[in-house]
C-alpha cells in the first residue's frame, strides 16, 4: 500500500579515517536510535564506512557488494532503508566511491559517483572510477528515490536527469570541507544554495548528509539538511555527530509540481538537439 507520509533521518556523524570496523559500530548505534525514533529511511554521508581522504588507504578498505560487513548492516537495517557509502572493489584494481541502500537484510541499490572532482584539495579521479550509470530505487511502494553522491550535484545536467524519473526523494550525501576547494568559496553557502535550488526548482524533497569529522587540515562542517518539496529546510544539524529527522509527504510534492511544473514544461527534446549540435561543433 502506498504511504503518502515517510519520516526520514540523516545520521551526521564523524567516520574514523580508515577504521571501517569502528565506523560500522557507529553505523549499527545511529540505525537503533533512528528505530527508536521511528524512521523510516536513514541516510548516511559519503564514505561513512571509510572517511573521505583515503588515499593510498583505499586498497585496505575496498569490499565488494558481498563482503561480510555489509551483510551484517543490512540485517540491522530491518525494514528501515539505510543509506551508507563505501569504497566498492568491483573488480582488482576497480574502485568507486559509492552509496549503498539495505533493507530487510539485502543490498537493494547502489550508486557508484559520477562526476568526481580534480580541483582545489580534491583529487578523487586518483583514486576511483568513474560511475556509468544513473538508476533510482523505490525501497517504499510510491517512493522512487535517487541518490547523487556529493559533486554529482554540481553538475547540473545529473539532477536534471535524475528528476526525469519523477523521483519521490533526493539523497545527497556529501562530504564537505569548509576551504576545500578554495579560500574564496564557500562550501557551506554553496550547498545551502544548490539544494534550496534543486529542491524548490523540481519540488524534491531532499535530504543532503554531511560528514563533521576532521582529517588532517580538513574540517568537514557537517550542517545536514532536510528539504521539503517547496525548498523549506524542515530540520538542520550544526557541526557535531547528530541525528536528524523530519517528515515528507507525497501530497506535498504533488502541490509543488502543480505549481511549478518544472519536468513537465522543460522541453526536453529541443535541450537534447541543442546538446548534439554543440557537442557536433
Amino acid at each position: 500500500m502506498m504511504k503518502n507520509e515517510l519520516k526520514v533521518g540523516i545520521a551526521q556523524i564523524a567516520p574514523v579515517l580508515g577504521d571501517v570496523a569502528t565506523n560500522l559500530e557507529k553505523h549499527l548505534s545511529y540505525i537503533e536510535r533512528a528505530r527508536s525514533a521511528g524512521v523510516e529511511l536513514l541516510l548516511f554521508p559519503e564514505l561513512s564506512l571509510t572517511g573521505y581522504s583515503l588515499q593510498e588507504k583505499t586498497l585496505e578498505v575496498a569490499m565488494a557488494t558481498d563482503a561480510a560487513l555489509l551483510d551484517e548492516l543490512a540485517a540491522a537495517a530491518g525494514e528501515m532503508a539505510v543509506c551508507f557509502g563505501f569504497v566498492e572493489e568491483a573488480a582488482p584494481g576497480e574502485f568507486y566511491n559509492a552509496q549503498g541502500m539495505v533493507k530487510n537484510g539485502q543490498l537493494i541499490h547502489l550508486h557508484r559517483k559520477l562526476n568526481l572532482p580534480n580541483y582545489g584539495g580534491l583529487e578523487e579521479a586518483k583514486w576511483y572510477s568513474k560511475g556509468q550509470d544513473l538508476e533510482p530505487c523505490e525501497p517504499f511502494k510510491g517512493w522512487l528515490t535517487h541518490t547523487l553522491i556529493c559533486a554529482d550535484l554540481w553538475n547540473p545536467a545529473l539532477p536534471h536527469l535524475a528528476m526525469l524519473d519523477k523521483p519521490a526523494l533526493m539523497l545527497a550525501p556529501v562530504n564537505s570541507a569548509a576551504d576545500i576547494v578554495s579560500d574564496e568559496f564557500s562550501n557551506p553557502q554553496g550547498w545551502k544554495t544548490n539544494t534550496d535550488f534543486i529542491s524548490m526548482t523540481y519540488g524534491v524533497p531532499l535530504l543532503m548528509a554531511n560528514s563533521c569529522a576532521r582529517e588532517g587540515n580538513s574540517q568537514f562542517w557537517g550542517g545536514s539538511r532536510i528539504m521539503d518539496a517547496f525548498g523549506n529546510c524542515i530540520a538542520e544539524a550544526g557541526m557535531e555527530e547528530t541525528l536528524i529527522s523530519g517528515v515528507v509527504t507525497l501530497s506535498d510534492t504533488r502541490t509543488a509540481r502543480f505549481q511549478l511544473p518544472t519536468i513537465r514544461d522543460a522541453d526536453n527534446r529541443l535541450v537534447l538537439d541543442l546538446l548534439h549540435k554543440r557537442i557536433g561543433r
